[in-house]
């Protein structure tokens, strides 16, 4: 199960910092990552870190957005700073590769 928290309403510029439960495998052995979906565009993936903690992220991500995880608590994170209007979507966390059920989602709106 995945259950994502942490959208809002921000101004541009503003940050949010997104966090995503995880439950139904052993986290800490996953890689995680965040995708983003707009009514427009197909589901974009954002950043993926590794079990080890390795981050890659999508141009649009890199220098504003980052990933992290704490196995402790089986929660991965995405702070976001410098948002921008195009960066509205839904936001959801995935364990990636595998087909798990996606959760709800956590809806991100930055205004201009």
């Amino acid at each position: 199960q995945l259950v994502e928290s942490g959208g809002g309403f921000v101004q541009a510029g503003g940050s949010l910092r997104l966090s995503c439960a995880a439950s139904g495998r052993i986290f800490s052995r996953m890689s995680m990552v965040w995708y983003r979906q707009t009514p427009r565009k197909q589901r974009e993936l954002v950043a993926r870190i590794s079990s080890g903690g390795y981050r890659t992220y999508a141009d649009s991500a890199k220098g504003r957005f980052t990933i992290s995880r704490d196995n402790a608590k089986n929660t991965v994170y995405l702070q976001m700073n410098s948002l921008k209007p195009e960066d509205t979507a839904v936001y959801y966390c995935h364990f990636d590769g595998y087909l798990d059920p996606w959760g709800q989602g956590t809806q991100v709106t930055v205004s201009s």
